[in-house]
């Protein structure tokens, strides 16, 4: 088998009697395109659509250019049915939802428009930029949600993205297109440290965790922040490896969404047996090898196919290093107590990523194939290599006499799991 490294690969091939399986998703692909997926979901918000009249202001709410979500299919057939409402064009805005990342290229703005692209007004959120936010409501454990003053005064609001796995919050999409789409900074951290349980040295909630959204404590806190909002409704698609619309949700914002997760773990969830000695996981090769920061999503996925004090081999090229310049530097934290204060002193979304990572270096043994140097990795708590041939010695002499392992070729887009938490 060939596992895709960078834009290149490694060869392996196992002893039936140590190879446990071939973790991978097989979706269902519907016979319809692309358009026809997302014109069928519209159908369901004809209802919410035929209440809009001409001369109301509507916001589109969209995803970064980090998050593809197949919107240059998807938002010219919004603007279609809004048009056919009396909406017109100048009364359109396309908001991107960047959470407290960058803003957007011209180019990237273009990607994600489409045929849009000149036509409608775009965009992007800035999370720091006090005049552009407005109070909206404070969650039960004290969120204060601000969020972008353009979704707050138009007449209606729209929300689209991707249904995904989500390694705290549970699954991507819905909820979060508002925290922490177009929140302020403040909310957005203040949500994200709802992964901790109150009280120092109590550690991560175990429900905030990849494919839960049951008593999720971030769940909960981005659906209160999504609720001061009153969107009128979403549309979320659910996409395959290779980034094709197999299928689309829309409708309430809450109940598409849990249609659009239920369907998500019901087709890129792999169902276990038992869990294996071994692990070798790909994230797929370039761009999901990008960074560490990308990288770290299928550690966190394979991490969830191997026993407790087992091997994980992670192909992550990271040509482009860590992600975000202050991630490495958590790692002065040597211990997880010591990791955890820091957090609470003064929480990062970066540091909550590297947090999760030496939990994951604690638990197992992890052996990075990557282009960082040995002193970096072993910072890290991880175990340098430079080849699958170099990683694979290193494990045998880690691994017992009689070793199963399991294959994850695109592990970024399949969660391995010993039983499913459901709604």
């Amino acid at each position: 088998m060939e596992l895709k490294y960078g834009s290149t690969s490694f060869s392996i091939k196992l002893p039936p009697e140590h190879l446990a399986g071939v973790i991978v998703s097989s979706p269902k692909i519907s016979a319809e395109s692309p358009a026809e997926i997302v014109n069928t979901a519209l159908d369901n918000c004809n209802c919410v659509l035929s209440s809009y009249k001409t001369g109301e202001k509507v916001v589109i709410v969209t995803s970064d250019i980090t998050r593809y979500t197949g919107s240059e299919i998807y938002l010219p057939q919004l603007l279609e049915r809004l048009n056919r409402q009396g909406i017109l064009d100048d009364d359109i805005e396309i908001l991107i939802a960047l959470g407290i990342h960058r803003k957007q290229t011209e180019q990237e703005h273009q990607k994600i428009l489409g045929q849009l692209y000149g036509r409608i007004r775009v965009s992007d959120h800035e999370c720091d930029d006090t005049e552009s936010l407005a109070f909206i409501g404070t969650t039960v454990n004290g969120v204060e949600v601000s969020i972008n003053r353009k979704a707050v005064e138009a007449d209606h609001l729209i929300l689209t993205g991707t249904v995904s796995f989500h390694y705290f919050a549970g699954f991507g999409g819905g909820r979060k297109s508002v925290l922490p789409g177009i929140a302020s900074r403040k909310a957005c951290m203040a949500s994200h440290f709802a992964v901790l349980n109150p009280g120092e040295g109590t550690g991560k909630n175990r429900l905030a965790t990849t494919g839960n959204l049951r008593e999720n404590p971030v769940h909960n806190t981005m659906m209160e922040g999504c609720a001061f909002a009153k969107p009128d409704f979403i549309l979320n698609t659910v996409l395959t490896a290779d980034k094709k619309i197999i299928a689309a949700f829309a409708g309430d914002w809450r109940e598409a969404h849990e249609a659009g997760c239920l369907y998500y773990l019901a087709n890129f969830a792999y169902p276990l047996q038992e869990k294996a000695d071994l692990v070798i996981a790909s994230c797929g090769g370039f761009p999901k090898d990008i960074n560490l920061i990308q990288a770290h999503k299928s550690m966190e996925y394979a991490s969830k196919s191997i026993k407790d004090g087992g091997v994980m081999i992670l192909l992550a090229e990271c040509r482009d290093g860590f992600g975000n310049s202050t991630f490495f530097n958590w790692f002065r934290h040597k211990s997880l107590e010591e990791f955890e204060a820091g957090l609470r002193a003064n929480y990062e979304i970066n540091g909550q990523t590297a947090y999760s990572l030496m939990q994951k270096a604690q638990r197992f043994k992890i052996i990075l194939v990557s282009q960082f140097s040995v002193q970096q990795v072993e910072e890290m708590g991880l175990i340098p290599a430079q080849t699958l041939d170099e990683a694979m010695n290193l494990a045998k002499g880690i691994l017992p006499t009689e070793w199963s392992c399991y294959l994850m070729p695109e592990a970024g887009t399949v969660l391995p799991m010993v039983s499913c938490l459901r709604q």
